[in-house]
């Protein structure tokens, strides 16, 4: 690989805007969010009430976490109805646009794991410790058993979504020390470590979305000039090979993987439009032969 800087084909023949569009509406998703959420205790306007484990917004739609009400059914908690709505609601959104949107789009503690990607890149920090990225589903698992043996969902304790999340509306106080720890774990240890390796909330959506319509596809791989760029941008880079070098194997453009965010990145740093969402129908290769691909990344 060259030592240009990731991205610089396609500023230079998008501009900074179009290289960058999705990043930016993922920033403002995010920040979006947690604004509604920081509106009522910072200037008593109550658009939403809550957190991302249970919410009501205008006194009407609830929203809950399906994560965090499973923990608290298998403590043995019977959850209220309108938590049960809220549930279904936000499950039938992540089945559509693919459980690891969250991650993306919602997740307050994806900026963090990204600014410490963008500074291991700029910093040219070399070498990483080697996790399975199964190890997120282990981990998953720990958490539900833990709530079973507890009785409690003591993993949100500890999770650091729900830590930074909360900790920005209420106050962090120890939780700077979790959020940090993620940081310099991403930054120092492991490339894409707790989003990609970890993360056992990034596992559940994963798990929740994997049959979801929306996805990302390489519908001009033939124009693919291998500048890599998409690999460095992507959380979950192993998801991006089936689909973009699959052409003459019978391997469909489409990105099937479960653990794709849908985050946009492979689209603004490619110079030569070789992504754009799309469905997971439109699949057909080449040969004309419609396949659904089974890839590592599903398994993992």
């Amino acid at each position: 690989m060259s030592s240009k800087r990731t991205g610089a084909e396609a500023v230079a023949a998008k501009g900074w805007f179009g290289a960058h569009r999705w990043l930016l509406a993922r920033r403002l998703s995010q920040g979006v969010i947690l604004a509604l959420f920081l509106l009522g205790p910072l200037a008593a306007v109550w658009i939403v009430k809550g957190n991302l484990a249970y919410s009501l917004t205008l006194e009407t739609l609830p929203l809950s976490d399906p994560y965090v009400l499973l923990q608290s059914l298998i403590a043995g908690n019977v959850p209220e109805r309108l938590g049960l709505i809220g549930v279904l609601i936000v499950v039938v959104f992540y089945l559509l646009v693919g459980g690891r949107v969250y991650c993306a789009w919602v997740c307050p503690v994806n900026p963090v794991t990204d600014l410490a990607g963008w500074l291991r890149r700029r910093l040219a920090i070399k070498g990483s410790a080697h996790v399975s990225r199964s190890a997120r589903y282990w981990l998953l698992a720990m958490t539900l058993a833990l709530a079973g043996l507890t009785g409690t969902i003591a993993w949100e304790l500890v999770n650091p979504v729900s830590m930074l999340h909360r900790g920005l509306i209420f106050g962090l106080g120890a939780g700077w020390t979790v959020v940090l720890a993620v940081f310099l774990f991403d930054l120092l240890v492991m490339s894409r470590g707790w989003c990609g390796h970890l993360c056992p909330v990034g596992a559940f959506y994963s798990l929740l979305g994997k049959w979801s319509p929306l996805r990302v596809t390489a519908s001009r791989r033939a124009a693919c000039n291998d500048c890599m760029d998409c690999f460095e941008v992507c959380p979950e880079p192993q998801v991006i090979r089936p689909a973009l070098k699959g052409a003459g194997k019978g391997v469909g453009p489409v990105i099937l993987a479960a653990n794709c965010t849908n985050c946009g990145r492979c689209i603004d740093v490619c110079s030569k439009d070789v992504f754009t969402f799309g469905m997971r129908f439109d699949n057909r290769p080449e040969n004309g032969t419609q396949t659904v691909p089974k890839t590592a990344a599903d398994s993992n």
